[in-house]
């Protein structure tokens, strides 16, 4: 089988799916509306509405409260509100969604975090009668450090302000004006009432003065596929086959997801942090030989020369790979209710990759009100988010979280129990001095 840029266009338009989140402060509705689009659009069964339907009775609302298809957690319905990101997977005839129903608390900011990282577009909504406030600058400032490609700005409860267009216009200013300093290339401002269902899937009768469309239309229609040939493309290596029978005595595969870029039979190719070389001479996808790979398919690629190549080794190209290093600057957010401090001996995971490595300093800790940086905070507590150095026992290839999502990310993990306690964005990757050979004891490097 032979696969062509048309092969990946016709694939990219049959299996078109969009990953968003939403977000927004406590009681601005976004669980409403989440429920309000699987409701409306046919993606709820009817025995979960039915379970609503019992629950809202339970609490004594006589009409079904939609907020519940996604506030799944017993404490969450308890209370009313979102604690957990609450995933949902759902279908129009024109694209599959997975979206994130992320918490507004101020203390769950890392969930935002969590639900964002992966998504291509962020809704974040604001009550029309409250306006912007700290936690809609919070979640901005969050989606535009994750460079969250779009960005949404529902204007939630129009109903309670009379479906006023100047209270709308006021809001959508703001918000906008704020986003784009923080350098979000787009933002889509829409007024909708999530109870009401007013411009949530059906256009709203009461706002003739909107002439945009309407929150699922804008996901249906915004473009989020990718051409991967432009990308540069990057394999992480997660197991090596050599099944060693009498029908392939000499086969040697090196199976893991494509994480960007596209590969081709014949291409030139880098393994590392080795730095050997070697060529394409085959790739397996479900099974079959095909001469073109691209992101983010999982496959198997064969090499013409017999490498030491493990998990966790990276191949790109050889023309456009990155230089692995031992240090590394790098944004991140910290997840764990435990500070991070200096000096704190933890695991980084990159890819498939995971080695020792120590926080060597922590320069800065972002402000998210007016984004200033105050310096030398000594620790990062849960949902800081701040700029680290760290240094890794091993050299990594780590790209610049700019240049790739996939692989300028990573994960500081616990040694001791394994918990996970930073997400990273790495920035540009440095030396700083003579590299120091990893110690075969304890942690010192």
């Amino acid at each position: 089988m032979t696969s062509t840029t048309t092969d990946i266009e016709s694939l990219q338009a049959a299996t078109s799916l969009l990953r968003f989140a939403t977000a927004g402060s406590v009681d601005d509705g976004k669980s409403t509306l989440v429920g309000r689009l699987l409701h409306d659009s046919k993606s709820v069964l009817a025995d979960q509405l039915e379970a609503v339907e019992h629950a809202s009775r339970n609490r004594g609302q006589e009409a079904p409260d939609l907020a519940l298809l996604t506030d799944g957690l017993r404490a969450e319905r308890e209370q009313g509100i979102t604690i957990d990101v609450a995933y949902r997977y759902f279908a129009t005839p024109r694209r599959r969604f997975i979206l994130a129903d992320t918490p507004g608390h101020v203390q769950y900011t890392r969930n935002m975090v969590t639900g964002a990282s992966t998504s291509e577009l962020a809704v974040v909504l604001v009550d029309a009668r409250n306006g912007v406030v700290e936690q809609t600058r919070r979640h901005a400032a969050v989606a535009a450090l994750l460079r969250v490609p779009h960005v949404v700005l529902a204007v939630n409860k129009m109903d309670l302000v009379g479906y006023q267009e100047s209270v709308f216009a006021a809001i959508a200013d703001e918000f906008t004006a704020y986003a784009t300093s923080l350098g979000v290339e787009e933002v889509t401002t829409i007024p909708i009432s999530a109870l009401e269902g007013d411009n949530v899937v059906t256009a709203s009768a009461h706002m003739s003065w909107y002439s945009g469309p309407t929150v699922l239309e804008h996901l249906e229609t915004v473009p989020v596929t990718h051409d991967p040939t432009g990308e540069v493309a990057r394999f992480p290596v997660q197991y090596v086959i050599r099944p060693q029978t009498p029908e392939l005595p000499d086969y040697r595969g090196y199976a893991g997801q494509l994480a960007s870029g596209v590969l081709r039979v014949g291409d030139r190719v880098t393994v590392l942090p080795s730095g050997r070389t070697s060529t394409i001479t085959a790739l397996d996808v479900l099974g079959q030989s095909v001469d073109l790979a691209w992101a983010p398919q999982s496959l198997t690629v064969r090499l013409a020369d017999d490498l030491d190549i493990s998990r966790g080794d990276l191949i790109a190209p050889a023309d456009a790979s990155v230089t692995p290093s031992q240090d590394l600057t790098a944004t991140v957010c910290h997840l764990h209710d435990r500070p991070l401090k200096p000096g704190d001996r933890v695991l980084l995971k990159h890819a498939t990759r995971t080695v020792k490595a120590i926080v060597k300093e922590i320069p800065s800790r972002l402000t998210l009100d007016d984004l200033s940086q105050h310096p030398a905070p000594g620790a990062l507590e849960a949902n800081d988010i701040g700029r680290v150095v760290i240094r890794t026992a091993e050299a990594l290839p780590v790209d610049p979280y700019a240049a790739s999502r996939r692989t300028g990310s990573f994960l500081l993990i616990d040694p001791a129990d394994g918990s996970t306690l930073t997400a990273g964005m790495a920035g540009e990757a440095f030396t700083d001095g003579d590299q120091v050979p990893p110690s075969d004891e304890g942690w010192d490097f």
